[in-house]
């Protein structure tokens, strides 16, 4: 490897021996339904870097999935949650209220797109808040029809299994899932017949809604703005503008799910701001809690008002120690400005990777908004997705101390999350190993 480590840290063997003995352990104890992405087990962190027991040092590129935005153990949120666990640990809003769980929802209020009277409940994960907004929207509308997309992923509860496109390893085997479910295609410039056409792409699907199920049984149409574990994918201009415009001419809720691409992931604090849609309700998680589970449904006052007394919520949604730490949180990116670090480090990635399409073969495309960038590997003179590649280029590069991810449908997208506070060199770093890596092994 011809990078220098600077930011990383390689001492010993990937796994090293207090790995593997945690290993073993792992394999005894907890359930291999669990799985685990790495070889590695980590010891602490900071910033934009993770080290395991070994003493290795790597450099994070995927944020705990897209959680930790603000930096691992960010300073301001450690100390947030230490004075707050001396003080209150628990005691369930809906019984004894507390003033952090305001707090939040104030924030969630000022940050979340639409000039209009918002509220908000505050749930624990992600999946968790997509099935709240589902009943939300159920029961303002009195309708129960939902609309997904094609290669969506909401969550591994059984409504949000239902709702999520890829069988393996998501869905396999738990079903029978929940009913009135009905899937419409997302647009994929990089795939479909409408390419960069977003209004034509929304049409179409707006279109199979009409012929699925009749737009006067729709509760809410739900879509990432940029699809997640689906392949990192971007929809074309006037898709997501246009789904939500015909939800609103037929008094369809539109439903934003920005569990990962929300809290400035994407150069702004929510990627739906990038086609100008302004949804009735927003699903989120991840980075608003800085590291503690925390994830929030926040919408039109007049539709989270609709539901009945205790018929949203939960024991321990909300719990103060995770509303500081996400008051923390919020506060970080407030006043580093991280949607315009994300922005910048979505150039630089851009700078050095978007060179590869058209120079090597299996390089499709790299897309993507901010600081959320995949990367799609193809067979060298086909669009055939290329997964037995990327499983490579993956395996090498925990080797040489980086951590990343892979997503799509077909398993052949590389996805990074950098924390929004990685440093330049760090970035440039990282980026330049996993270059050198994709040149390699797509020679092979």
């Amino acid at each position: 490897m011809s990078v220098p480590q600077v930011a990383r840290k390689i001492v010993t063997a990937i796994p090293g021996p207090k790995s593997q003995t945690l290993e073993e352990e792992h394999k005894k104890y907890v359930s291999a339904g669990v799985g685990q992405g790495m070889p590695i087990f980590a010891q602490s962190a900071s910033g934009s870097t993770i080290t395991d027991v070994d003493g290795n040092r790597f450099i994070d590129l995927a944020s705990g999935i897209a959680v930790t935005g603000v930096g691992n153990c960010a300073p301001e949120v450690v100390k947030a949650v230490q004075d707050e666990v001396t003080k209150l640990t628990h005691t369930n809003f809906a019984t004894t209220p507390y003033e952090n769980y305001i707090d939040v929802c104030k924030k969630l209020a000022e940050h979340t797109p639409g000039d209009f009277p918002k509220k908000s409940v505050l749930v624990n994960s992600g999946a968790e808040a997509v099935e709240n907004a589902i009943k939300i929207a159920r029961r303002y509308t009195g309708r129960s029809a939902i609309v997904v997309m094609e290669n969506a992923f909401h969550g591994r509860t059984n409504l949000t299994m239902a709702m999520t496109t890829k069988s393996m390893p998501y869905k396999q085997g738990f079903g029978a899932f929940a009913p009135d479910i009905y899937r419409v295609p997302f647009s994929y410039p990089l795939r479909d017949a409408f390419g960069v056409d977003g209004a034509a792409a929304a049409k179409a699907a707006t279109d199979k809604i009409e012929l699925l199920v009749g737009s006067a049984n729709v509760a809410a149409i739900i879509a990432e703005p940029i699809q997640g574990e689906g392949g990192f994918i971007v929809p074309a201009e006037g898709f997501l503008s246009g789904l939500a415009d015909w939800a609103h001419a037929h008094d369809v809720l539109y439903i934003s799910d920005e569990i990962q691409a929300g809290f400035c992931r994407s150069g702004k604090w929510f990627a739906c701001e990038y086609d100008g849609v302004t949804p009735d309700l927003i699903t989120t998680a991840k980075a608003l809690g800085g590291g503690m589970p925390i994830a929030a449904v926040t919408g039109r006052a007049d539709i989270m008002d609709a539901v009945q007394p205790g018929g949203i919520g939960g024991t321990y949604g909300g719990n103060p120690v995770s509303c500081v730490s996400a008051l923390a949180a919020v506060g970080i990116m407030e006043k580093l400005d991280l949607p315009a670090k994300a922005a910048h480090i979505g150039e630089v990635v851009d700078g050095l990777l978007k060179p590869l399409v058209g120079e090597v073969p299996t390089v499709a495309e790299v897309r993507g908004h901010g600081a959320m960038i995949g990367i799609e590997f193809v067979k060298a003179g086909t669009m055939e997705p290329n997964k037995e590649l990327v499983g490579r280029i993956t395996k090498r590069t925990i080797q040489e101390g980086l951590i990343m991810l892979t997503c799509g449908i077909n398993g052949n997208v590389i996805r990074l999350l950098p924390p929004l506070v990685i440093t330049d060199d760090e970035l440039t770093e990282a980026i330049e190993v996993l270059k050198e890596i994709i040149i390699e092994e797509s020679a092979k």
